[in-house]
């Protein structure tokens, strides 16, 4: 879930141009970056790093700013948070103490949800391929809404349903077939994706499921894509969705509900972020006057800029004759799997104010890990490093952590919250010996070892 890099434009912001559109931080001439309130370097000092960092101001303050765009339009929208983005038990918390509920892809994240506190009657399950286990763990915990993304899913929730004795509520999934404008690999919107119900035969299948047994046709679903930052695509596919509307209306059938996604984005370098504003307007403009209920799905918006990955510079490893220099991090493509798999940009800040104000340079900032693309960006500009800085890569709250493996045997990091000038750890570091205590080997295996000192 990740966009690729914008185009060309220039030179990378300074860290003055960073700083100066993420409120959170600021820097100190004493105490370096901070967040909040808390000096990053001093969570580094205390657990070492790599440490993912999560803000809960910025969490609640992004949240307050999307429910105000939609209240100032007069129409009443639920919002879901989209776990799938960061699932860790405190983000959920923070975000359900606002009125937030979810939108989850799994039967794991239902119950993450759920655990932190989100009621089941908050909570949509989307995803193409649910399972038999998670359809009845969602109808038995009482589920607001089954986003359904195929005539294959719908027969198989109406036999689920029957034969726990429950009803299904559910909200056929459609797609537009329209061009959300983003990387291929985040759009959902067109024909050629895997995700929901061809438009043409929506109202057919609308039709269908309100004479199944078993389930109970609720309202319509859409999503489009991530990283979306102009509204037109928005507003052609709302446009689309309220003329199937009146088209199954127009067969005497209940419309209700109106899911219409997520996918608003961010600024990770120097992009337009998407205005929750505007997307209110489309959402009111196209949709507002059908009597429905609204609900939309962020997940990148709200948690994104309320996280940073702390780094520490390994070693300054020199490049051939005329090429930048590699700055080899501690933090690698399986803490941070966005650039690798996308070619992702994300903003590098040093924590200490005086390597903040060094004098700039062309660096290529690699991981420890053992592949060409474990690297956090090629021929960035940098204040000058040396082995032993620390650094803050920037807007890692959203498909961070949550993407996170144990290639090449590195555990997992530590994570903390920091909210207002208190901060504590929200989980442990992953011990060494944690990555194979599950393991078993089977009786059955050769068990012989070579004598000390043997070799090939």
């Amino acid at each position: 879930m990740a966009e690729a890099p914008p185009p060309c434009r220039g030179q990378d912001p300074s860290v003055a141009a960073l700083l100066a559109v993420r409120p959170a931080l600021s820097m100190h001439a004493m105490d370096g970056l901070v967040l909040e309130d808390v000096p990053l370097n001093a969570i580094a000092d205390a657990l070492g790093t790599p440490t993912w960092v999560m803000s809960a101001g910025t969490l609640r303050t992004r949240y307050r700013h999307l429910a105000a765009a939609f209240r100032a339009t007069g129409q009443a929208v639920s919002i879901h948070f989209a776990v799938k983005a960061n699932d860790h038990l405190a983000v959920l918390r923070v975000l359900a103490a606002e009125g937030a509920g979810a939108d989850v892809v799994s039967g794991g994240e239902l119950r993450r949800a759920m655990a932190a506190g989100i009621p089941a009657g908050r909570i949509v399950f989307s995803g193409v391929g649910k399972t038999v286990v998670e359809m009845q763990a969602a109808l038995r915990v009482g589920i607001a809404q089954i986003n359904v993304e195929s005539a294959e899913e719908l027969e198989l929730l109406s036999i689920v349903a029957q034969a726990e004795g429950l009803e299904a509520p559910v909200a056929l999934r459609i797609n537009p077939d329209v061009d959300a404008g983003t990387h291929a690999k985040i759009t959902t919107g067109l024909a050629t994706n895997k995700f929901g119900i061809p438009y043409n035969r929506a109202v057919e299948l609308y039709a269908h499921a309100a004479s199944l047994p078993g389930i109970r046709p609720v309202g319509l679903a859409m999503h489009i894509g991530s990283q979306i930052v102009r509204m037109q695509p928005y507003r052609t596919a709302y446009a689309r969705l309220a003329a199937l509307v009146h088209a199954i209306r127009a067969r005497g059938l209940k419309v209700d509900v109106l899911d219409c996604g997520g996918g608003l984005g961010i600024s990770y370098r120097d992009e337009t972020e998407g205005a929750p504003e505007a997307l209110a307007a489309a959402i009111h403009t196209e949709l507002g006057g059908l009597d429905t209920h609204l609900a939309i799905e962020p997940g990148r918006w709200l948690a994104g800029p309320a996280g940073v990955l702390l780094s520490t510079v390994i070693l300054r490893k020199r490049g051939y004759d005329g090429m930048p220099p590699f700055l080899v991090l501690d933090a690698a493509m399986n803490d941070l799997m966005r650039p690798s798999l996308y070619d992702a940009w994300h903003g590098i800040i040093p924590l200490a104010a005086a390597t903040a104000a060094a004098k700039e340079e062309q660096v290529h900032v690699v991981g420890p890990v053992c592949e060409s693309g474990d690297t956090f960006g090629h021929d960035r500009t940098l204040p000058h490093m040396e082995a032993g800085a620390r650094v803050a890569l920037l807007d890692c709250g959203a498909y961070g952590m949550v993407m996170s493996s144990t290639y090449n045997a590195r555990p997992l990091a530590a994570q903390v919250m920091v909210d207002g000038s208190r901060w504590a750890v929200i989980r442990e570091r992953q011990t060494v010996e944690e990555l194979w205590a599950a393991d078993s080997i089977p009786q059955w295996v050769n068990q012989t070892l070579l004598p000390s000192g043997g070799g090939l």
